[in-house]
């Protein structure tokens, strides 16, 4: 063995045992996770889910909003709304709360992280979703910084991230043939099932992970960029290949007396604005002077391909509109970022190959450690 195939060995081994147990986690929450829209629809079609009447007329939005608010409470305001073209589909009223900054879990760092469902045409309410307890959401959590305060866990999760995609390519190295005969070729391509249980696990260590590297790489970068400020700014400025930051205009709202409800007004304008999106997300506005943020989702589940409006809360007039093709390559990277990460970017084959990718980064550490555990058994024995 070479001197530089032999430090590769060490430096795999080591950043293994190092990170092995979060990389473990990482993953199995990941696979969990890929998923969890198809269960939560199939689990709670109740609360998602209206049979739509045969008329179809939509009540106002800002009359299902107080059916919400109330549903909610006064003391935790609707932060966000989500609309859908298909009309089976409850509308969502969402509120949202940092907890204590400096609190050690995810549970203490965030108060209060709520929806409520309600029905578009009767405005009754389906279902009352506490997605802090969520069991999709923990698994968010626990992928994103092991349940710890994302100030904190994220860091954890981001630089172990780092160190696997190290620990894939000296992986590579290690894989490499050392001559490309037929033996060897066969040796680093196929798994061997009928051998004993040291060289399968042997196999199943190099030959999953060899296939499955480009997929596992993708999801790990794309991780970074959620995780490490530092490397989401890299990405960005590769793809921008520009320092400089987008401009984006934040509007404010004229305090004046408002003529009837500005935000049904508001609502009806983006309907006729985004005839081609299959989501409209609404942020009401919070402060006197907030513009209301209106959002046209293309897709009915990935994320990237929007459009952004801004109003005056008060006269309703429509003061920026900004597409996605305005966007330069480094914002439309970065949005398409947790599309990518969950595989959704390439709908479902994405999904399974992104599921694929988790299971066998998951694999990797205990195959790992047991081909450690192995060889430092037959050390001794050697001794």
């Amino acid at each position: 063995m070479t001197k530089f195939r032999k430090a590769t060995q060490q430096i795999h081994l080591w950043l293994g045992l190092v990170t092995g147990l979060i990389v473990f986690i990482v993953s199995i929450t990941g696979c969990l996770f890929v998923f969890q829209k198809e269960i939560s629809d199939l689990v709670h079609k109740k609360t998602f889910f209206v049979e739509p009447p045969a008329h179809k007329t939509q009540l106002p939005f800002s009359f299902l909003l107080e059916q919400a608010s109330t549903a909610l409470g006064k003391d935790k305001p609707i932060n966000y709304t989500v609309t859908y073209k298909d009309p089976a589909r409850a509308w969502e009223f969402m509120t949202y709360k940092a907890g204590d900054p400096k609190a050690l879990t995810y549970f203490g760092s965030l108060e209060h992280y709520e929806s409520v469902f309600v029905n578009p045409y009767d405005g009754k309410i389906t279902g009352h979703y506490d997605y802090k307890y969520d069991f999709f959401n923990i698994i968010k959590y626990l992928h994103w910084g092991l349940l710890l305060n994302p100030d904190y866990g994220q860091y954890i999760v981001g630089y172990s991230t780092l160190i696997f995609v190290f620990m894939l390519i000296t992986g590579m190295i290690l894989w490499w043939p050392k001559k490309w005969s037929k033996t060897n070729i066969k040796k680093s391509f196929t798994i061997k099932w009928d051998a004993s249980f040291k060289r399968l696990n042997y196999d199943l260590h190099n030959v999953p992970g060899f296939y499955t590297m480009f997929i596992t790489l993708i999801l790990a970068l794309s991780g970074l960029v959620y995780a490490l400020p530092w490397f989401q700014k890299t990405v960005y400025v590769i793809a921008a290949r520009t320092f400089e930051q987008p401009d984006i205009k934040y509007e404010v709202s004229t305090p004046a007396p408002s003529t009837g409800k500005p935000l049904d007004r508001i609502f009806i304008e983006s309907q006729k604005l985004f005839k081609e999106t299959d989501r409209i997300a609404v942020s009401p506005p919070l402060t006197e002077e907030a513009a209301v943020f209106v959002t046209g989702l293309r897709g009915k589940e990935v994320y990237y391909d929007f459009d952004v409006l801004q109003f005056d809360q008060y006269s309703a007039k429509l003061l920026n509109r900004r597409n996605y093709d305005e966007m330069n390559a480094g914002e439309k990277l970065s949005a398409m970022n947790y599309d990518i990460h969950v595989g959704a970017i390439l709908g479902l084959p994405g999904k399974i190959l992104a599921l694929i990718g988790g299971l066998v980064a998951a694999s990797l550490p205990i195959s790992g450690l047991m081909i450690w555990l192995g060889r430092k058994k037959k050390n001794k024995k050697q001794k």
